[in-house]
């Protein structure tokens, strides 16, 4: 015997191997989530946090552009580096957080769910801020 707890047989959650990878509020959360908005898709829940994402990378490019090195002074081969990366740092911690968490959440809820197409927009998500993160860092 390893230690490990085992429910009895009687126990709910003994048989569902989806609630093992969410904890157990977790999922009655979401199942409340689409018990209340029976009318909201999975395809339409994945196009507006899509949209949302789309709105957070451009938010996140205008968060972060006092940290960009101004041509003029690139051009002249003036290097500072005095207070950039720390104002670069307080921009772009909220976006990480948040859209860290969110993104990762929508993506396990997809793969609970076995919706793979909506899997589209989520990978789409990533696509989207990878070249935003590309911008940021060919300005910097």
């Amino acid at each position: 015997m390893c230690g490990c707890y085992t429910p009895p047989a009687s126990h709910p959650r003994r048989n569902n191997w989806k609630s093992y990878l969410l904890p157990a509020g977790l999922e009655s959360v979401m199942q409340a989530f689409l018990g209340k908005y029976k009318h909201l898709s999975v395809f339409q829940l994945s196009l507006a946090l899509f949209v949302l994402n789309v709105i957070g990378a451009v938010a996140y490019l205008r968060a972060v552009e006092p940290s960009w090195v101004i041509p003029e002074e690139r051009a002249a081969g003036i290097h500072t580096v005095t207070g950039e990366p720390i104002v670069w740092a307080v921009g772009v911690l909220p976006f990480v957080v948040g859209f860290g968490l969110l993104n990762t959440l929508w993506g396990v809820c997809l793969c609970v769910w076995k919706k793979w197409r909506s899997g589209y927009f989520w990978l789409a998500t990533a696509l989207i801020w990878l070249v935003a993160v590309w911008i940021d860092f060919a300005h910097r």
